[in-house]
């Protein structure tokens, strides 16, 4: 009798996964191609791959509920969908690894809309998210059994649906005896809680506000659209944060509310930061001061919320995402997180660009096994769940001296 392939996948006990994912500041699609077994985690290779110009500006009037239209929706989900496929071809053949060696694929998509506050829906409120990059256009274009629509069934379980990476955070940089926060800077910040020796179920997350977004928006008006972003920070540390407008910006209500909690565009994106490239432009500050004010920004409320909101301050601090390569940012969160000892992920053996995509290649396998990979304690979701939809690849599946 023949063993169906995703029943063979579920009691390998080692996997090739390749994790796909494009965060909220919509830079590309971040590739990594895993190999994971019972007591490691390989990182084989990593790239990220930008949107072309055009799709970026679509998926940009897609964030806008006042430009987004339900066509286009449509359409981006589809050829989003391409374009990972495309970036995980690429990426393993620049890197000379078969593509029929790859076992699993897991993508988190590209969120164009996330709801976490919820919306009446007849007598109670319904939270949402919605994330695009059609799966089955991965499985079909690669043949590879793709795993993908993470978030909607924590929020089905009545979750926030994120943060979703504190299940990898625990599996990796948990330790016996010091408290550890793994801190994310993409577009959006957020923490991983792990206490010393701790269980999964102690762990603590959350979104602790803006991340690169407002820095990135500040840096494009500053510079009028010349530049992306703000490499190695160069520009904040031209200038000087003014204080005043920082400890306005403090006051935004998302700082003081409490955990379990998510953000995105819907409080942090172009309304937000036009509103204060307009007030600083205002008050006569040079494009440096407000680019360095934005940077605090992030700074500072990732130290709030530590403060607020950690059961205990930790003694290392691991930095991930685009954010950590910022020297401005972390010299000012080393200031803030003082006297936690701040170090980058690549420290500890993984890539701090590379770290989200792969949690979603170990997300996908757990899937794969029916393993329970939410955290309710972070998501507020009722229960934990199996996350995520499996579609089933085409090509029978290729043993390899990864087995």
């Amino acid at each position: 009798m023949t063993t169906h392939p995703i029943a063979q996948l579920a009691r390998s006990k080692t996997l090739r996964v390749a994790g796909l994912m494009s965060g909220t500041s919509a830079d590309g699609i971040s590739a990594a191609i895993v190999d994971i077994g019972p007591a490691r985690v390989d990182v084989l290779a990593f790239d990220t791959f930008p949107y072309p110009p055009a799709v970026r500006r679509a998926l940009f009037k897609l964030f806008q509920p006042q430009t987004g239209r339900v066509d286009d929706v449509c359409h981006l989900n589809f050829a989003v969908g391409e374009l990972f496929a495309e970036a995980l071809i690429r990426l393993a053949r620049r890197s000379r690894i078969p593509l029929g060696s790859i076992d699993l694929v897991g993508s988190h998509g590209q969120t164009v809309c996330h709801l976490p506050g919820g919306r009446r829906f007849g007598r109670r409120r319904l939270r949402s998210t919605l994330q695009i990059g059609e799966p089955c256009v991965i499985a079909e274009r690669t043949g590879i059994t793709t795993v993908a629509d993470f978030r909607p069934r924590d929020v089905a379980a009545g979750g926030e649906g994120a943060p979703l990476v504190p299940y990898t955070d625990h599996l990796l940089f948990h330790h016996r005896r010091k408290h550890r926060a793994v801190q994310n800077i993409g577009g959006i910040a957020n923490v991983t809680w792990l206490p010393a020796g701790g269980l999964l179920a102690d762990v603590t997350a959350f979104d602790t506000g803006p991340g690169n977004m407002v820095i990135d928006r500040m840096v494009q008006l500053a510079t009028r659209g010349r530049l992306r972003f703000d490499r190695d920070g160069r520009l904040a540390a031209k200038g000087a944060v003014n204080i005043r407008l920082l400890a306005e910006l403090m006051r935004h209500p998302y700082f003081r509310r409490r955990p379990p909690k998510t953000t995105g565009r819907e409080e942090f994106g172009a309304a937000f930061s036009d509103a204060l490239y307009a007030r600083a432009a205002h008050r006569s500050l040079e494009p440096a001061d407000i680019v360095a004010t934005a940077t605090a920004l992030t700074a500072r409320s990732i130290g709030e919320a530590y403060r607020r909101f950690l059961p205990a301050r930790p003694a290392e601090v691991i930095l991930c995402g685009g954010g950590s390569r910022n020297r401005t940012l972390v010299a000012m969160l080393a200031r803030e997180l003082h006297p936690a000892r701040v170090l980058l992920m690549d420290e500890l053996g993984i890539n701090a660009e590379a770290k989200e995509a792969v949690s979603f290649a170990i997300l996908a396998r757990e899937t794969i096994r029916g393993v329970v990979n939410n955290v309710p304690r972070a998501t507020g979701a009722a229960r934990a769940v199996v996350l995520g939809k499996i579609v089933p690849g085409q090509r029978p599946r290729r043993r390899g001296n990864h087995e």
